[in-house]
C-alpha cells in the first residue's frame, strides 16, 4: 500500500539525517585536495566524439556538449535522460510520467511532434543506433548507470548521420581497467518509486567489461500509470586481438504492461492534475514491450602506400516485440476499414557501418557506407470481446489488421578535415542517402481491397563548416548543413481517408541549417554561444484524423531561429556553476489547413502563418551551483520553461513554469565507502503540465507533471 504523507516524510528526514552523521565518518576532503580536483576538472580538455573522430572541442564547427558520467549518475534515479540533458541548451527533453510512451525529446524544435517514442533525432548507445532506419527511436534502454559520458551535437553537421538527424545524442559507457569492482546500488522515493541495481567494471590493457543490471518500478505519479522495467547491458573489449580493437555490447529491455493513464483535457487538467482519464481505466489502456541488441565495432589501425589508414566496422542486429492497448471508442473499431484498438508488432533490425580514415600531414579523411533493415510483422486486433452492445473492454478481441512492413536505407559518405593553416581549418562532409519502404498486406477487406504499397526517399546533403582559433583558448566557427527527414512507419501508415496503408503521397521534409558560433575556454570558465537558422520545406504536419488514427501530409514550411548559450565555472574551491539559455523562433512560415476534433476527413480549420510550432517552448533556462563540503556535496538545480503551443492552430498552451531542485550526497568511510544521497524536486510543489501530446485528436493535450518529490538511495561499493 503506498504510504502516509507523513511516512513519506520521516522516511525523507531519515535519509536527511543520514547524510548528516559526524564528519568523522565522512570522506575526508582537504581545502587543498578540493582546489587541485576543481583545478584538475577546470583544465581538462573536452574531446568530442560525436564527429565520427576525435576532436578537441574548440576545433568542432558545431554546437557539442558533453554531459559526463558523474553528473548522469550522482544523486538521480538514473532512469530517464530528463534527469541529467536538461542543462544542454537546445534540447528538451521532457518526461510524460508515462512510461508507456518514453521520453519526448526535440532538438531546436526537431523532434517536438512526436506522440510516442522519439522521432527526428539520431540516438546511439556505444556506437549502436538506438533510432530505426524510418527515424523513430527509443531511450528507455540507455544504461545510464555504467554511462561514461553522453555527446549531444545539434545543428547542421548533424545531417552526416543522415535521415531524421535534426540533432544526436550519443552514449558511451565507461570501460575502466583495474582489478573488477562491482557496486550494487538502490533508490526509493515518491509514489512507490524505486531502483535497484548491480553494476560493475574492470580488466586489464587486453580485456575489460562493464556491467549494468537493474529493476525499476513505480506506481506512478497519477492512478493507472504503474510500470516495471528490468534491463541488462553488458560491454567487453578486447584490445589485443588480430584485428585490432574490439567492443560487444549486448543490450535488453523488457517492461511488462505498463500503463498509460493517457492525456488530458483542459478541463480536466484545471480540475484536477492528479486525476486519470476515465478512458484509460475503462479500455485498460497499457503497452509490453520487449527489446534485445547485440552490436559490435572493429577497429583496424593499417598503413596504406605509408599513410596511416584506421578502419572502423559496426555491426547490430535487435528485435522489439510491442503490444499496446489503446483507447479506442467501438463504433470506431467496428468500422471496417478500423485496424482496431490493439497494436501488435514483431520487428527485426539491424545494420552495419564501415568507414576508412586517412590522416595525410594537413588532411584527414573518411569515407563510409552505412546500411540498415528492419522488418516488421505487425498486426491489429479489436480492444474487446463479446457483443459490441455489451462489449468487455481492455481484452484483445479478432484480428482487424495483418501486414509486414520494410524499410531499408542505404547511405554513403565522406568527410574530410583540412588544417589551412595554424589557426584555420575547413571541415566538409556529404551524405547520400536511400530509404526505401514497403508493406505487404495479409488481412484483405473484403470492401477495403489490398492495403499494399512502396515508397521511397532520397537525399543528397552537403555540410560545410570553418573554424578559426585566433588564441589557444577561443574559437570562431560557421557551419551549413542540408539535411532531411522522411515520415516514419507510423506517419506512413494511414491515408488521408482515414484507411490503412501507405500513404505514398507523403514526401520528406527537407531543411538548410546555418549556424555561427564561438566557444572559450578560459581559466576555470567555458563558454559557448551559437546563433542559428533553419530552414524547413515540406514540414510533414497532421493532414485528418478518424477513426483514432492521424493521417499526415506536406503541407507546411517552416523556420527556426535561435540562440544557445551555456557557461561553465569551476574555480580552485569548493563552489561551481553551470548555466545555459535558449531563445527559439519555431513557426510555420506558410498557412495551411488542418483537422478539428475527431472525425475529420477534410481539413477546413485555417492554420495562420506565424503560428508558434507546437510543442516547441520559446525560452528554456538551466542553472546549477554545487557546493563541495568537507562532509558532503549539496547541489541546487533550477530549471525554466517557456509556455508551449498544443496544436498547429495554437488554440491552447501549457503554461511555463519555473522549479527548483535540492540533493545532497555524502561518502562514508565504512564497509567499502557506501555514498549516500537524498534529493528533492519540485520543491515548491508548482502544479504545470509537463508535456504535451501534440495535435491529439480529441483534445486530450495535458500530460500533468508531479508536484513535490522526493528520492533517497545509495550505491554500495562491494
Amino acid at each position: 500500500m503506498p504510504r502516509s504523507l507523513p511516512q513519506r516524510a520521516r522516511a525523507s528526514w531519515l535519509c536527511f539525517g543520514l547524510a548528516s552523521v559526524p564528519a568523522v565518518f565522512a570522506e575526508p576532503v582537504s581545502p587543498a585536495g578540493a582546489q587541485a580536483q576543481a583545478q584538475a576538472e577546470a583544465l581538462a580538455p573536452v574531446v568530442i566524439l560525436a564527429t565520427r573522430g576525435a576532436r578537441q572541442w574548440l576545433d568542432v564547427p558545431a554546437s557539442v556538449d558533453v554531459v559526463e558520467g558523474d553528473t548522469i549518475r550522482d544523486a538521480r534515479l538514473r532512469i530517464n535522460l530528463s534527469e541529467s540533458l536538461g542543462r544542454v541548451p537546445g534540447l528538451v527533453v521532457l518526461n510524460r510520467q508515462n512510461y508507456a510512451q518514453d521520453l519526448q525529446i526535440s532538438s531546436r524544435g526537431f523532434g517536438s511532434r512526436s506522440t510516442f517514442g522519439v522521432r527526428g533525432l539520431r540516438l546511439y548507445v556505444d556506437g549502436v543506433p538506438a533510432s530505426f532506419p524510418d527515424g523513430q527511436g527509443q531511450v528507455s534502454h540507455f544504461p545510464l548507470t555504467q554511462a561514461e559520458r553522453i555527446e549531444v551535437m545539434r545543428g547542421p553537421f548533424s545531417a552526416l548521420y543522415g535521415n531524421s538527424s535534426g540533432g544526436v545524442i550519443a552514449l558511451t559507457t565507461q570501460l575502466p581497467r583495474g582489478e573488477p569492482q562491482f557496486v550494487v546500488s538502490g533508490a526509493y522515493g515518491s509514489d512507490g518509486t524505486w531502483r535497484a541495481g548491480l553494476a560493475g567494471s574492470g580488466g586489464t590493457e587486453r580485456a575489460s567489461f562493464a556491467l549494468d543490471a537493474g529493476r525499476f518500478e513505480t506506481d506512478g505519479t497519477r492512478p493507472h500509470s504503474a510500470a516495471r522495467r528490468d534491463s541488462v547491458h553488458l560491454r567487453v573489449a578486447l584490445d589485443d586481438i588480430p584485428l585490432g580493437r574490439l567492443r560487444v555490447s549486448l543490450n535488453s529491455l523488457a517492461m511488462p504492461d505498463a500503463q498509460d493513464p493517457l492525456g488530458l483535457t483542459r478541463a480536466q487538467f484545471d480540475a484536477d492534475p492528479d486525476q486519470t482519464s476515465p478512458l484509460a481505466r475503462q479500455f485498460y489502456t497499457r503497452k509490453t514491450t520487449r527489446q534485445t541488441t547485440i552490436g559490435g565495432d572493429l577497429r583496424s589501425d593499417l598503413a596504406l602506400f605509408g599513410v596511416p589508414l584506421t578502419l572502423t566496422t559496426t555491426a547490430w542486429l535487435g528485435e522489439r516485440s510491442v503490444t499496446q492497448f489503446q483507447a479506442i471508442p467501438v463504433t470506431t473499431q467496428l468500422n471496417p476499414g478500423s485496424p482496431g484498438g490493439v497494436i501488435d508488432f514483431d520487428r527485426g533490425f539491424g545494420g552495419a557501418d564501415l568507414r576508412a580514415t586517412m590522416q595525410f600531414a594537413t588532411v584527414t579523411a573518411s569515407v563510409g557506407v552505412n546500411v540498415e533493415l528492419m522488418d516488421e510483422a505487425r498486426r491489429g486486433f479489436e480492444n474487446f470481446v463479446g457483443p459490441p452492445t455489451a462489449p468487455t473492454l481492455g481484452v484483445q478481441g479478432k484480428l482487424r489488421r495483418d501486414e509486414d512492413n520494410r524499410v531499408q536505407a542505404l547511405d554513403a559518405y565522406a568527410q574530410v578535415e583540412w588544417r589551412l593553416a595554424p589557426a584555420w581549418s575547413a571541415h566538409a562532409g556529404v551524405r547520400g542517402s536511400t530509404i526505401d519502404v514497403r508493406s505487404d498486406d495479409r488481412f484483405i477487406r473484403g470492401t477495403n481491397g489490398d492495403d499494399s504499397g512502396e515508397t521511397s526517399f532520397s537525399a543528397v546533403n552537403p555540410t560545410l563548416g570553418l573554424v578559426y582559433r585566433p588564441g589557444a583558448s577561443w574559437s570562431v566557427y560557421a557551419a551549413y548543413g542540408r539535411g532531411f527527414e522522411t515520415p516514419t512507419l507510423n506517419e506512413l501508415a494511414y491515408r488521408p481517408d482515414g484507411s490503412a496503408g501507405l500513404n505514398t503521397a507523403l514526401e520528406a521534409a527537407r531543411s538548410d541549417n546555418v549556424e555561427v558560433g564561438t566557444k572559450l575556454v578560459a581559466g576555470h570558465w567555458r563558454a559557448a554561444l551559437a546563433l542559428f537558422s533553419v530552414r524547413t520545406d515540406d514540414e510533414i504536419v497532421v493532414r485528418t484524423n478518424a477513426g483514432g488514427r492521424a493521417s499526415f501530409g506536406n503541407v507546411a514550411r517552416t523556420r527556426r531561429d535561435g540562440i544557445e548559450a551555456s557557461v561553465q565555472w569551476q574555480p580552485q574551491g569548493r563552489v561551481s556553476a553551470t548555466a545555459s539559455l535558449t531563445w527559439l523562433d519555431a513557426r510555420f512560415d506558410t498557412p495551411f489547413l488542418t483537422c478539428g476534433p475527431a472525425p475529420c476527413l477534410t481539413p477546413t480549420l485555417p492554420v495562420t502563418r506565424g503560428n508558434a510550432l507546437p510543442g516547441v517552448p520559446e525560452f528554456t533556462a538551466f542553472a546549477e551551483v554545487r557546493y563541495r563540503a568537507s562532509w558532503a556535496d549539496l547541489v541546487a538545480e533550477w530549471r525554466a520553461q517557456s509556455e508551449i503551443a498544443v496544436d498547429d492552430r495554437n488554440t491552447d498552451a501549457a503554461g511555463g513554469y519555473a522549479v527548483l531542485g535540492l540533493s545532497v550526497a555524502r561518502t562514508l568511510l565504512v564497509l567499502g565507502k557506501p555514498r549516500l544521497f537524498a534529493r528533492v524536486d519540485n520543491l515548491f510543489a508548482r502544479r504545470y503540465a509537463g508535456s504535451i501530446i501534440v495535435n491529439e485528436g480529441n483534445g486530450r493535450f495535458f500530460e500533468p507533471a508531479p508536484g513535490r518529490t522526493w528520492l533517497a538511495g545509495l550505491d554500495w561499493p562491494l
